[in-house]
């Protein structure tokens, strides 16, 4: 941190120097840019851009320079208007001008995560470090939004300026922990995306490189869920049929992410960009399903929850070609879901009987999937620990049972007899440790002691106890719960107003900036 911090203080200081000399100007860069004949806004245009290439000191001493910021805060204002207003203000001169004041304000070594090494981001919890510079960085983000949004801008002239070397240190800034700066940035990315065609293999490349590294070796980065934003626009443009190298993005790069532990913070633009691959090519549902399979939350039932979510998306996409491939794993995957003690869990599973599309599927393939489930859902029907659970269950078992009626009977009669099969191996079982144990007391050598007294209950009173013991918890746990509102309360530790305050106020950028072309 202090290496940072040094690093900033120093170059704002050997700037001061030429600080003087830079703003002596004042007086001619305070005009507005209107107000000077046309033959002249051009060189006014420039010398009010390398006037804001001048850095200050925002964090250390965040009361000095206070004049010279507000005359670089309204240079910055005026020009946002004056691009957004004026046609033909974007001349070949103004485009390295305008791309080294962004590279100047922009391009910073990030200061060190404020969570803890290993520590999950919650984002519920856990407030963002702000950029304590954002007054000016805000202004130059939506400056340079225009800049590019402008129906003067060339991609053909800014191609020179905006490089593969420019897009690295771009996406570098991802890793900010300001969300205000990763909302302009995903939208600036974006419409470099769409604008510069030889740009657009490098960007997924490099996307591609800071998701390898987030599964496999950091498992910390800010900007995955914006970065997914991105490309799940991305995705929804690509051409058809699908390219092997995008095939291999979705079975190397998307689906590994769902095993990373911080799945929480970027879930909803995973599940989006997974979900319109398979819309795009429907092959892809079987490798799709198999490896959310493969990386199924052992221990982690929020996690789970997610993963209940996204699935649902794919049933409602699936064809019902694909669905046979894979119903009979996933039927049994959901099975071990509606068993679950985690009764958030049981119920999101059991939510799919209210979902028609999958229900039509289900009918269709009765046969094969209500062996797999009927044991599961039986069983939980008596045992579950929440009632609620038990009202789904009977949902399921009565839309079953109408799908039909013959095949239901049949699960009822091969159920009960696999239960009389457990109750007869039960059986031998304990005959066959009464016959050691007479062996055993038939032994001579064998001394018998006085027979050891308990206190616990026979085998009769202990599931009478048990069971009055299990009634009483739920009843007391039930009562328990009325008490408390059943949303998830943040902790009641002390929130920072200012940090709040700021992005509470925070306009998007894509609120800021007209509409764009399509890409």
């Amino acid at each position: 941190p202090f290496h940072y911090f040094a690093y900033r203080i120093s170059l704002v200081r050997g700037q001061r120097m030429n600080l003087t000399l830079s703003l002596s100007l004042s007086l001619s860069l305070s005009l507005p840019l209107l107000d000077v004949p046309a033959a002249e806004q051009e060189k006014l245009f420039v010398q009010k851009l390398r006037q804001c290439c001048v850095l200050f000191d925002f964090l250390s001493d965040p009361l000095s320079d206070l004049k010279w910021k507000e005359v670089k805060r309204a240079a910055l204002s005026e020009m946002v208007e004056y691009i957004t207003h004026n046609r033909n203000v974007i001349t070949e001169p103004i485009y390295p001008e305008v791309v080294h004041v962004f590279a100047v304000n922009m391009f910073r070594t990030l200061p060190p995560s404020s969570n803890p090494t290993g520590a999950e981001f919650d984002p519920e919890e856990d407030e963002p470090t702000l950029e304590a510079a954002w007054p000016h960085l805000q202004l130059v983000y939506e400056f340079f939004l225009r800049f590019l949004e402008s129906p003067d801008f060339q991609p053909n002239v800014a191609k020179k300026y905006i490089d593969q070397k420019f897009v690295m240190q771009l996406l570098d800034l991802f890793d900010s922990e300001d969300p205000r700066e990763r909302d302009f940035l995903k939208t600036t990315l974006h419409r470099i995306y769409g604008k510069f065609l030889g740009l657009r293999a490098y960007i997924r490349k490099q996307i591609n490189n800071i998701f390898y590294s987030f599964i496999y070796e950091t498992e910390h980065h800010n900007g995955i869920a914006e970065l997914l934003e991105i490309l799940g626009s991305i995705i929804n443009g690509f051409a058809l049929p699908l390219k092997e190298e995008h095939k291999i993005f979705l079975l190397k790069v998307l689906l590994p992410l769902h095993k990373v532990k911080s799945l929480s913070v970027y879930h909803p633009q995973l599940a989006y960009c997974v979900v319109q691959f398979l819309e795009k090519d429907s092959t892809l549902t079987e490798p799709t399903v198999m490896a959310l399979l493969k990386y199924w939350p052992k221990t982690h039932s929020p996690k789970e929850v997610m993963f209940l979510n996204e699935l649902e998306e794919i049933l409602d996409v699936i064809e019902p070609s694909e669905f046979v491939k894979v119903m009979e794993p996933l039927f049994r995957q959901l099975a071990k879901c509606v068993s679950s003690p985690h009764f958030q869990v049981a119920e999101r599973a059991l939510y799919y009987w209210n979902n028609e599309y999958i229900m039509s599927l289900i009918s269709d393939n009765a046969a094969r999937i209500l062996p797999i489930m009927f044991p599961s859902l039986y069983r939980n029907s008596k045992t579950h620990w929440n009632k609620t659970i038990h009202g789904l269950i009977y949902n399921a078992l009565k839309l079953f049972m109408e799908m039909n009626q013959k095949l239901f009977d049949d699960c009822t009669q091969q159920f009960r007899a696999e239960k009389n099969k457990e109750k007869a191996k039960w059986k031998e079982r304990e005959e066959a440790w009464v016959k050691i144990e007479n062996l055993a007391k038939s032994n001579p050598q064998v001394s018998l002691g006085s027979p050891m007294e308990t206190d616990g209950p026979m085998i009769e009173d202990f599931n009478m106890l048990k069971k009055t013991i299990e009634e009483e918890a739920t009843q007391l746990q039930r009562n328990e719960r009325k008490e408390r509102p059943l949303v998830r309360r943040k902790s009641e530790l002390p929130q920072d107003i200012s940090t709040v305050n700021a992005l509470e106020t925070h306009r998007r950028a894509e609120d800021m900036v007209t509409p764009h072309d399509g890409h």
